[in-house]
């Protein structure tokens, strides 16, 4: 029985108990007179004091001559008579008369209750606390228990057709899907489908969609539960829960069970500060004896996902356990034209709407960010009380997920907006100016989030390798804004703090990652050893003397000192064109697409040449730097 109703149950007959009494008290008729012992309603009647009495059950009511009434009790089944003659008085000379009455049923059962009902009371707050602790334990003995969440495989509410940008990933799943729906095709050739497929990628590139695709497409029962879920403070309940969840996986077989965030409990063992008794580590390696234990015919799949497999254990990732790794990486321009294809079913959009083109404004966007912005999009739609979506909803909603909401209401000075303005054409006109910049998409001094403006570059390409000449000319773009500002004002400000830092951190990376310095040559400099326990902390141990440190500065300070000039001297030149930019930022706030190639008209064409793809190693850290807003 649920406690909860137990528990009003109980309330409930205590508040009948209350209502009998009360009605006891008030409706049942008293009983005349007062109490006296038999002693004395004996020396009453041999004193001729006595009329009448009336015998109901085991109580004597005696009648006074002088209108009064007493009560007395005699011992249940003696005589009346029997009490009065041996108590000295003799019937036959007095004029007492004896009235004998039925019992009072409903009194008798009044006071049966009364005397049995403390009785009741105290077995019933015996009971309800038992109950009570029985739930408890309940409660405790349930933390063992799996957290899963099951999802039927009778109705699928996602399939493969759902998930786009990852055709890859989909197609090793695929082999998932028809070993679960055909397994004698692979066990007529003896093969092995692969017992736990890792899903490794950034956040929000869909690694969990997938997994309930591969569910849906294959019709199976899906257990879903997070890393997270298997540790508790008590120990030996992750591993018990584990032990569960493998459990109910092999009564619904075949299934499919994910992992998210596997991470949590799958880190490297010895890292940690608990040693060998860690609770984290226990988990884990019941995981790891669970996915062993698996029989030839029990067609269980484990799906895991995590955007850490760097600190995984290597006894989790070895062949029998997780023995496959899918890679979902950010998405291309096709991959992202089809995203948006996707969440953009069922929307109503403009006629003049390209997803292509779209595609294009958002390299480097994630699932999850597309997503986002078709929603953030069809949300100002709505809000601007429009019957479709159109090119300016969608235009702000990827300046929103990129730099935040504008924030209209800040109020500036004339001369911090004069800054802003300058800033950001110096900017645009560096990278606009520069054969291996990236193309100025908008221009925009409307404070956005942490930003007091914004500019936004878009690669004519998706960019996976960066050569040296592409890095010169993006540090120049950086160093627009400090140099618009010394230029026209005379000093700088804290506006460029962002593009500075953004520039030493590549300028130093081009240095002692990629082996980009004249000097120093093709080496790589510092080895970095992450704490797995601390999470993303870093540890950079120095490899290298003070000599070279010295070197590796000075170095640093060449490319920036470098790019600074570049931007100065492109700046210096076209100071006229610096100037018409920034008044028209002034009264319009935003330019892009036309106005802003109007602008650029009389400059001399800049052709942007393509790079060939040098080197087989990709610079994510500074791919990812580069599709950020040059901030103002």
């Amino acid at each position: 029985m649920d406690p909860k109703r137990l528990r009003n149950g109980f309330i409930y007959l205590l508040a009948g108990v209350a209502l009998l009494a009360v009605f006891y008290t008030l409706f049942l008729p008293a009983q005349p007179g007062r109490d006296v012992d038999v002693t004395e309603m004996l020396a009453k009647a041999r004193n001729n004091e006595v009329q009448r009495i009336e015998v109901q059950g085991d109580t004597l009511t005696v009648h006074l001559n002088s209108g009064d009434k007493v009560r007395t009790r005699k011992e249940t089944g003696a005589n009346v008579l029997d009490v009065l003659r041996l108590g000295g008085v003799d019937l036959s000379k007095t004029n007492i008369q004896v009235v004998v009455k039925e019992p009072n049923q409903f009194g008798v059962v009044l006071s049966l209750f009364a005397n049995i009902f403390p009785v009741i009371l105290i077995a019933g707050l015996l009971l309800f606390m038992m109950r009570q602790t029985q739930g408890t334990n309940n409660q405790a003995l349930s933390f063992g228990k799996s957290r899963a969440r099951m999802f039927s495989g009778n109705r699928p509410t996602v399939t493969f057709s759902d998930v786009a940008g990852v055709d890859e990933a989909k197609q090793e799943l695929q082999e998932v899907v028809e070993f679960l729906k055909y397994p004698e095709k692979f066990s007529a050739l003896g093969a092995r489908i692969p017992r736990g497929v890792l899903l490794v990628g950034p956040p929000g590139t869909g690694k969990t969609l997938l997994s309930r695709a591969v569910a849906g497409e294959a019709g199976v029962p899906f257990f879903s539960i997070s890393g997270s879920e298997f540790v508790e403070m008590f120990v030996g309940v992750g591993a018990s829960r584990v032990r569960d969840l493998f459990e109910q996986a092999k009564k619904n077989s075949p299934c499919i069970v994910f992992v998210d965030e596997i991470d949590a409990v799958g880190r490297q063992r010895g890292s940690g500060l608990g040693g060998s008794h860690d609770e984290r580590e226990q988990t884990l390696n019941q995981i790891l004896v669970e996915m062993d234990g698996f029989d030839t015919n029990t067609n269980v799949i484990v799906i895991a996902a995590t955007n850490r497999p760097d600190v995984l254990d290597p006894a989790l990732l070895r062949p029998g356990r997780f023995d496959r790794q899918v890679v979902l990486d950010r998405p291309d321009i096709v991959g992202r034209t089809n995203i948006l294809q996707v969440h953009t079913k069922g929307k109503p959009l403009d006629a003049d709407i390209e997803l292509g083109v779209l595609a294009k404004q958002t390299p480097g966007f994630t699932g999850a960010d597309l997503a986002n912005m078709v929603n953030e999009a069809a949300i100002l739609a709505a809000r601007r009380n429009k019957t479709a979506i159109g090119s300016s909803e969608l235009e702000e909603a990827v300046d929103r997920v990129v730099a935040g909401p504008e924030r209209k209401s800040r109020i500036i000075s004339p001369w911090e907006k004069e800054l802003t303005a300058y800033h950001e054409g110096g900017h645009a006109l560096v990278g606009r100016m520069l054969p291996h910049a990236d193309p100025v998409h908008k221009i925009s001094i409307v404070a956005r989030g942490m930003m007091g403006g914004y500019t936004r570059f878009l690669p004519e390409e998706d960019r996976y390798t960066w050569t040296k000449t592409q890095f010169r000319d993006q540090l120049a773009t950086l160093m627009g804004g400090l140099v618009a500002e010394k230029l026209v004002f005379g000093e700088s400000t804290t506006g460029p703090g962002n593009d500075i830092e953004r520039a030493t951190n590549i300028a130093r990376t081009m240095v002692t990652r990629y082996g980009m310095s004249e000097k120093l040559g093709p080496r790589t400099f510092g080895r970095k050893e992450e704490l797995v326990f601390l999470g993303r902390e870093i540890s950079e141990q120095r490899n290298y003397s003070e000599k070279i440190a010295e070197d590796i500065d000075t170095e640093v300070q060449d490319f920036l000192a470098d790019a600074y000039q570049r931007a100065e001297e492109i700046l210096t030149i076209h100071r006229g064109k610096l100037d018409r930019l920034a008044e028209r930022l002034i009264a319009q706030e935003t330019l892009e697409g036309q106005e802003l190639e109007q602008i650029f008209r009389d400059l001399p064409a800049v052709g942007k040449p393509r790079v060939p793809q040098l080197g087989a190693a990709a610079a994510a850290a500074a791919t990812a730097t580069a599709e950020q807003p040059v901030a103002g």
